[in-house]
């Protein structure tokens, strides 16, 4: 759907966009549009220097393993649903 949006559909969302913001707000919207995403690569680029620097990858993965052949825990069995438990009928009416 978005990729048959043409010039003309564009140009109709910009004007719609100035109508609602106003044209003298635009330049400070774009601006705060662009410090956010300063300031969000910043944050990203630290995390990353953190994880280098703990030696494990942005995504919590080992980088630099240097043990080989660790055995690892065995599988869990399956998972057993109880059965369903009988209720003392609470019910005052009878």
């Amino acid at each position: 759907m978005i990729g048959n949006l043409t010039g003309l559909h564009l140009l109709i969302i910009l004007g719609i966009v100035i109508l609602l913001f106003g044209a003298t707000k635009l330049p400070a919207l774009a601006k705060g549009l662009g410090q956010s995403i300063n300031i969000f690569k910043k944050e990203m680029s630290d995390d990353e220097k953190k994880a280098q620097a703990n030696g494990t990858a942005p995504d919590g993965t080992v980088q630099n393993s240097t043990v080989q052949n660790v055995p690892t825990e065995p599988a869990a069995g399956p998972v057993l649903n109880p059965g369903p438990t009988a209720q003392p009928n609470t019910d005052s009416r009878r």
